[in-house]
């Protein structure tokens, strides 16, 4: 049994300055983990071999919390635990760089397609106009509904009434429409 199968044996029983002894003896081997994740990644990367060894050990151990108490039962386990906390952490990183790239910072604001319909340029309501007539030639209720809500000026529970249709349907068929024509008039 090496000294780390020991150590792990140790804190499965319940030994918690185990922990304590493993991190030295491992460091090397998590370091070089962390190297060659890195290394997979774009040129650049603002997360170091040591911060990441850091910061999943900081996960691997648990953070001090009693609820989170590592359990592994081999060498083999333990960094297998270490490959997915770098993954983790990396993924976590990747999105928050996203996130702040796509305006992550500013607060989300939600506007219908109703409260736009005197503010929309002439030349973006004739290409809805066109969208629409495409979008009816493939799915003329779903079509019907747009209309009816956008230029009727209709409620979605108005225009699901009037198509003889349920809310949740008149829902699903709005989201549909919308993401059609968006990418309709993208393209045009």
């Amino acid at each position: 049994m090496t000294n780390v199968t020991r150590i792990l044996a140790e804190i499965e029983s319940g030994d918690r300055q185990a922990a304590d002894e493993l991190l030295p003896l491992v460091y090397g081997e998590l370091r070089a983990l962390a190297e060659s994740r890195l290394a997979q990644e774009r040129s650049g990367h603002t997360l170091q071999p040591t911060a990441l060894v850091h910061e999943a050990w900081l996960r691997l151990a648990g953070a001090g919390n009693e609820a989170d108490e590592p359990k592994w039962d081999s060498r083999g386990h333990f960094f297998g635990a270490a490959a997915r906390a770098m993954r983790r952490i990396l993924v976590d990183h990747a999105r928050q760089k996203q996130s702040l790239k796509r305006g992550g910072d500013v607060a989300r604001v939600d506007v219908d397609v109703d409260q736009l319909e005197g503010c929309v340029p002439d030349d973006e309501l004739l290409a809805l106009d066109e969208a629409l007539e495409q979008f009816a030639l493939v799915n003329p209720e779903k079509a019907e509904l747009v209309q009816l809500r956008y230029f009727g000026g209709l409620t979605n529970e108005q225009a699901a009434a009037c198509l003889g249709v349920s809310v949740s349907t008149a829902e699903r068929y709005w989201t549909y429409a919308r993401a059609w024509l968006h990418q309709a008039m993208a393209e045009g």
